[in-house]
């Protein structure tokens, strides 16, 4: 038992003011002011002494004996079977008729207070990771609607709507032993602008001392493109594609993906797709360098780098 932080006595303390009464015969009034407490608390932990022994000195649990208000095992167990369901905490107290703070304690103490925790239990996601930095690049891509004023994401009112603005796209490229990332922004998704971004990825994660070797990208035509397999072809690179309708394959560059969208494209108020563009490369290098992967035992994907280069000595 952890002994209170406000307590003025510790059981050792307790033990010689039971000695002091009972051995040295000091009246409890002398021996309480001698350990600083009032006589009610003396003879608190003299009766215990006598009840219990040097053991009775010890903490006791705050706990209370009986608690009539508890919420009764069986109640719990229904809870857990509504959540293997998939329904909603407010769902599971309106059908049981508790309060929801109630289900959604129980819930979390049961392990599925997220319904996503019972899909990894039925369906484990199937996690993989390549030995060395350039093992495998995932590269992908993501639309970002132009900035032509300050929209519905800042402003929250989805019908001031500014039609016709068009899309650009973001290229991601991410290294899959270290999590390096890689981004730029381009005005279309096509061949053209893949190839050119591609070799901007490859010759700055050479630049790291990565040697890409094998590439993964979902179906998009611009990655079977002519001129961008010449590419991979004439930069030793092996290209892989992912099975159709599974993005999961692809889930490093995906999860990026949604990282970047959260932390960055729509975190920040840019009233241009030019500022837009002109904040991405900072914060690239921000994530590479600053933000702790929990995958990657809590180090950036630069630390995971400087270790890769160690254990590689």
């Amino acid at each position: 038992m952890q002994l209170h932080r406000n307590a003025k006595l510790t059981p050792k303390t307790r033990l010689l003011l039971v000695h002091r009464v009972q051995k040295e015969r000091w009246p409890v009034a002398k021996a309480a002011r001698a350990a600083g407490v009032s006589r009610q608390t003396a003879h608190k932990w003299l009766n215990r002494f006598r009840e219990g022994g040097a053991e009775s000195l010890e903490d006791r649990s705050c706990r209370p004996i009986s608690l009539p208000k508890l919420t009764p095992r069986k109640l719990v167990r229904r809870m857990v079977r509504l959540r293997g369901r998939r329904k909603a905490g407010w769902e599971i107290a309106r059908e049981l008729g508790v309060p929801v703070s109630t289900v959604s304690k129980h819930l979390k103490r049961e392990g599925v207070g997220r319904i996503w925790r019972l899909e990894e239990e039925q369906d484990p996601p199937r996690r993989y990771e390549h030995a060395a930095p350039g093992d495998l690049l995932h590269i992908d891509a993501k639309k970002l609607a132009r900035i032509e004023a300050v929209g519905h994401r800042i402003h929250g009112d989805r019908s001031r709507k500014r039609r016709g603005a068009g899309y650009e796209v973001a290229f991601v490229c991410v290294d899959d032993h270290t999590r390096l990332a890689y981004a730029e922004i381009h005005p279309s998704e096509n061949a053209r602008y893949a190839t050119l971004f591609m070799r901007r990825a490859l010759k700055w994660f050479r630049s790291l001392g990565i040697g890409p070797k094998r590439l993964l990208s979902d179906n998009a035509k611009c990655y079977s493109s002519n001129s961008f397999t010449a590419m991979c072809e004439a930069e030793n690179l092996r290209q892989s594609f992912t099975r159709p309708y599974t993005p999961q394959t692809n889930g490093k560059a995906e999860r990026f993906i949604q990282t970047m969208k959260r932390r960055w494209a729509y975190r920040y108020v840019f009233r241009t797709s030019a500022m837009r563009a002109a904040s991405l490369r900072p914060w690239i290098t921000k994530y590479n360098h600053e933000r702790p992967h929990r995958s990657l035992g809590k180090k950036t994907p630069m630390q995971r780098l400087r270790n890769a280069r160690q254990q590689a000595v």
